[in-house]
């Protein structure tokens, strides 16, 4: 994963931003049907690393169709996928496309509905725009630096919080299950009267955020392609996006925290105290 600045977000040409916006969110309304026409429904899982990371048919045919929309497009920016790797030059371009076609597999597998297509561009700073799918609940998720956040094109700002009691706090498992600390996190949450959620998916947990249904979430790990896209999302609304150790980065090397800003710091204090 590449290690991103902590200097303000440079500039992006505007019709480069407009037409990365009108093209991801096209890609994203081909994820949404071919999703919802295909959940459950005899899909053959590929177990790799975890019992739960699934590779199916579906992933593969959306990210090659993602690929090709976007290698046409915008012929000199690189891709990577969470299926078929980085495109030659990703890890040193000026700008780099980060797609995850099923964010959730398992439960696409199993029926359950809650996955998530996730698309994003993005430069030294950050995204620059990033697009999520919700297939189950028909909505479309989308941001662009300095241009603020919309579902289904209706703007979002968030709300925010001057505590976390009665609130929800979603996390996900890593790819070897429950992270350290995991158990006091929850413990420490339940202590001040907040509900901790773990659904299955990275993309829609921080997207829950910047629709204000949950305080925060925090990842102990992550890829970068599951969050990108939800993370300028959480961004524009008006979260905030911190590593483990407090430190402001849009998307930091390792783990990290996207809250409302009134209760960043208690969510954080969970966190470093329960891993230590």
């Amino acid at each position: 994963m590449t290690l991103l600045s902590s200097r303000p977000p440079q500039p992006v040409e505007p019709g480069l931003v407009s037409r990365a916006l009108e093209v991801a969110g096209r890609l994203a309304n081909d994820a949404t049907d071919v999703i919802t026409a295909t959940a459950g429904r005899g899909a053959q899982p590929d177990p790799k690393d975890s019992p739960f990371d699934w590779v199916t048919d579906t992933d593969r045919i959306l990210e090659r169709h993602t690929r090709r929309v976007l290698t046409a497009e915008f012929p000199g920016i690189p891709v990577v996928g969470g299926e078929f790797g980085a495109d030659h030059g990703a890890d040193v371009a000026e700008y780099r496309w980060v797609v995850d076609p099923i964010d959730g597999t398992a439960n696409y597998v199993a029926g359950v509905p809650w996955c998530a297509y996730s698309l994003a561009l993005i430069d030294a700073s950050g995204p620059v725009v990033g697009v999520v799918a919700d297939p189950y609940r028909a909505q479309i998720y989308a941001a662009a630096r300095g241009r603020g956040a919309r579902a289904n094109g209706k703007p979002i700002t968030l709300t925010d919080r001057c505590g976390t009691a009665g609130a929800i706090v979603c996390t996900e498992l890593t790819r070897k299950g429950v992270w350290p600390g995991m158990g006091q996190f929850i413990e420490r949450a339940a202590a001040a009267h907040a509900g901790v959620r773990v659904l299955g998916s990275a993309a829609l947990a921080i997207a829950q955020v910047a629709l204000g249904h949950a305080a925060a979430a925090v990842l102990h790990s992550y890829r970068e392609w599951d969050v990108a896209g939800s993370v300028a999302l959480a961004i524009e609304a008006g979260a905030v996006v911190l590593d483990r150790h407090g430190e402001g980065a849009a998307l930091p090397v390792d783990a990290l925290l996207v809250a409302a800003p009134g209760v960043a710091d208690e969510v954080l204090g969970w966190w470093q105290e329960s891993v230590g």
